[in-house]
């Protein structure tokens, strides 16, 4: 294999990792932990975060905190695992991005 076609090959990858970022980052990813849910976009940003009021106590802020917590914690997990399942595939370099 030439030296052209390698560098063909390495940006079509680089393109193609990037594409799959691109997904997922995109995507907006919901969570819910009781009466708090939590809504981000791929790239871990907080777009919101709903409080049921009905069902909460003013003695609950606490619980509420670790509420918003859980469900912002879940939704990470939940963006490295799709990302991972994207860019898995690409192997160690993967880690460019």
């Amino acid at each position: 294999m030439n030296m052209q076609a390698m560098m063909q090959q390495a940006q079509k990858l680089q393109r193609d990792m990037l594409k799959a970022k691109n997904e997922v980052e995109s995507k907006t990813f919901t969570s819910t932990q009781s009466f708090v849910t939590v809504e981000m976009k791929g790239n871990k940003e907080v777009m919101s975060v709903v409080i049921d009021s009905d069902k909460l106590d003013k003695e609950d802020i606490e619980i509420l905190q670790d509420l918003i917590c859980l469900a912002v914690n879940e939704n990470i997990k939940n963006i490295d695992k799709e990302m991972e399942a994207k860019l898995g595939k690409f192997g160690g370099a993967a880690g460019l991005f």
